[in-house]
């Protein structure tokens, strides 16, 4: 980032635990995927193979060997977890990660009949070897409707305890499930759930494929909220929305409602009715 003398937001310099900006692949072509990374290295801390896309990715090697050069991890969509597990190859699935040489992996149950508790064994079983992003949600949207906000904080916390250094609050790369209703507005009182909690906001990483949903938890999470499912094309427009240089966030000093990690105050569906 460029010395302007402008009072920014104070963003820290990789590795960083706070601040992570998790880019999906959906497939995207190795040309695109390695110019990306190249200009925008910086800002970019995980790239996410989505769904099972490692498993038919014709330059899968390429493109890890890509993010390694330029110091950016990886790691595979929980999806993929949910498919070797559904057959009972959590053997092949070991097998398949160590091939890559998988230091993180997401643990999720959004698409199989699996609870949570299930799900907690096998984040305490995983974090044995490789550090393990959990993921909480259904990605069916009439099945995530009826999963009500103390559920998701009980999830939450299971996840932590059981050993996820990270718990990914689901939203599908269309904004439309888990913490998204179908139509693509927040579900507010997930969010403010968490935040009641208390529940450390450096271990949540909230699903953000839209814009408007990027703003949203900026603007209540502040410039350093950890975000997940951001398009390739939205690298660098997600950081200039970090540090208010857009109009979405322009007076992000001054309307940020949560300013410091400890200090939350309850949010309600009104005050952030203007965000979203």
């Amino acid at each position: 980032m460029r010395d302007t003398g402008l009072s920014l937001p104070g963003r820290s310099s990789k590795p960083r635990g706070n601040g992570v900006t998790i880019l999906i692949d959906n497939g995207v072509p190795l040309q695109l995927f390695q110019d990306t990374i190249n200009s925008s290295e910086a800002y970019i801390d995980f790239v996410k193979f989505g769904w099972g896309t490692a498993v038919v990715t014709k330059h899968l090697e390429q493109k890890i060997a890509c993010l390694q050069e330029h110091g950016v991890n990886f790691f595979f969509g929980g999806t993929l977890f949910e498919k070797f597990i559904s057959q009972k190859k959590v053997t092949e699935f070991k097998k398949f990660i160590h091939q890559f040489g998988c230091r993180y992996i997401e643990i999720s149950n959004g698409t199989i009949n699996m609870s949570n508790r299930e799900k907690a064994a096998y984040i305490k079983e995983f974090s044995k070897d490789f550090i393990v992003f959990s993921e909480v949600g259904a990605k069916d949207s009439d099945k995530s409707q009826h999963q009500n906000a103390s559920e998701w904080v009980e999830w939450i916390i299971e996840d932590i305890e059981a050993g996820a250094s990270k718990v990914i609050t689901e939203a599908r790369e269309s904004g439309t499930s888990g913490i998204c209703q179908s139509n693509g507005e927040m579900r507010m009182e997930i969010v403010e759930k968490i935040l009641e909690t208390g529940i450390d906001l450096q271990r949540m990483i909230f699903e953000a494929p839209s814009k408007k949903l990027q703003t949203a938890f900026i603007q209540i999470a502040g410039p350093n909220v950890n975000l997940a499912n951001i398009p390739f094309s939205d690298a660098i427009p997600l950081e200039t929305l970090r540090l208010g240089l857009r109009s979405d966030t322009f007076s992000l000093n001054e309307r940020c409602i949560i300013t410091k990690q400890h200090e939350v105050n309850k949010v309600s569906s009104d005050s952030i009715e203007y965000f979203i």
